[in-house]
Parts: structure tokens; sequence; C-alpha cells
């Protein structure tokens, strides 16, 4: 597979206070995945920009943007289009204002000319098992590495 461009894509975690992490079930018509909230960084933003943007197109919440969780560190090509490199950046995010609400009612958004139905659910904490919980690989490490730093602080 030649690789000819990178994409960049920046997600958020948000635990709420009944210990719940947000995670998005998202339709298109060739694909169905669940993943944390989040997506693409766009020419002249920054990754921090981006997530607040994404945050406010998807789901209506502002946030705040907190510590960085992680980056992709190996090759990952996209599920998306072929001939693309992924790299995916995580951060924590906090609501700016904890009286916002979110709608958990499937709504579609229009993305680049695309529909894409969106589902927004909390998980708790202790139940989330990210091979069954989150349908890809970058996902998965960082439910890992997240609930294992949050496992280690509640001690």
């Amino acid at each position: 597979m030649e690789i000819n461009r990178f994409t960049i894509r920046v997600y958020g975690l948000l635990l709420n206070e009944n210990q719940e992490l947000l995670l998005v079930h998202e339709k298109m018509p060739h694909l169905h995945f669940t993943k944390f909230p989040g997506g693409g960084m766009e020419f002249g933003e920054g990754t921090r920009d981006c997530l607040k943007r994404e945050f406010m197109e998807e789901t209506g919440l502002e946030v705040e943007i907190g510590d960085h969780i992680y980056t992709t560190d190996f090759f990952q090509p996209s599920a998306f289009k072929q001939g693309d490199q992924l790299m995916a950046i995580y951060y924590q995010v906090l609501l700016q204002n904890t009286n916002q609400t979110l709608s958990l009612e499937e709504n579609t958004i229009y993305a680049g000319g695309k529909a894409e139905t969106l589902r927004f659910f909390w998980k708790n904490i202790n139940e989330i098992s990210p091979e069954q919980d989150l349908t890809f690989p970058i996902d998965r490490i960082v439910a890992r590495k997240f609930l294992s730093n949050f496992k280690q602080l509640s001690k």
C-alpha cells in the first residue's frame, strides 16, 4: 500500500461526575464504529482548537482541553481513506460549564458533504472493555492507558 498523505485527528476523553466516559457510536454508509468524540484537524488549526471545535460541532458542549494523554507512535493506516496515514492525538477534556446538557438522541451531521449519524452515550469507567467497546486500535490503547492511570489514582 502506498501512503501519500497524513490525516491528523484529535480526540477527547470526558469523564463526568458519575465516573462515566463519553463515547460516540457513528454510522456512515459503509462503516459503523464506536470511538471517543473528536475529529479531523483543519489547516490553520492547532490540536486544542480542533478538539474544542469538534466537541462544539458534534455535542454542542463547550469544553476546556486538559492534559495530553497520548499521540500515535506507530504506523496506522486510515480506516477511511486508502493511502492515508493516521496520526491521532488524545487529550483529557473538561466541561467549561457543568450545567451544560448533552443530547443522547441520535443526530445526523454533515461533514465534508457526507452524512454521519452520531449517538453519544456514557459508559461507567469500571465497566469499559476496550476490546469490546471501542472499534479502533488506537482508541483501545488509549482506553487501556486511561483506565490504568485512573485505577492507580483511585487507590
